[in-house]
């Protein structure tokens, strides 16, 4: 009796393949990531820009301490939308977190934040000392005797 086993040389590599699909079909949970931050600094005040796209308001909690601007939220990776027949999930979800000095400059009373098309905005308002002045000199002409 004769057998004849056949082999395939790109099983190992189809397998591999398969597990990096599943991999990246995966919504990325559990592990922090980070949101992308633009900060803009005005005469008036400092302005933080944060992309937070599909992070419910409620989400996201905003802080400062100890002249430490904290930025914490959650991105939810619904269990509906799992099913769904992805092909590819680049985004991360689950908890981010970034922290920021805050310099002295800064009135840490008057921080305010807006949320608007996914886009959180801060503004850190100045204190007056810390705001640029214009002081007009008078200049006097002497006349020559």
């Amino acid at each position: 009796m004769s057998t004849s086993l056949q082999l395939d040389p790109f099983q190992g590599l189809r397998i591999f393949e398969d597990s990096i699909t599943r991999l990246m079909n995966e919504p990325r949970t559990g592990r922090p990531w980070s949101p992308a931050v633009d900060i803009l600094e005005t005469e008036d005040a400092l302005v933080l820009k944060a992309d937070l796209p599909d992070v419910d308001i409620n989400d996201i909690d905003v802080r400062v301490e100890n002249n430490t601007l904290s930025l914490r939220g959650h991105r939810k990776f619904e269990k509906e939308e799992a099913s769904k027949g992805w092909h590819r999930i680049e985004r991360s979800y689950g908890d981010f977190t970034r922290s920021f000095s805050v310099p002295s400059s800064v009135d840490t009373e008057k921080v305010a934040a807006d949320y608007k098309n996914g886009v959180l905005t801060i503004s850190l308002p100045k204190k007056e000392a810390a705001k640029p002045r214009q002081v007009k000199v008078a200049v006097q002409q002497h006349q020559a005797a």
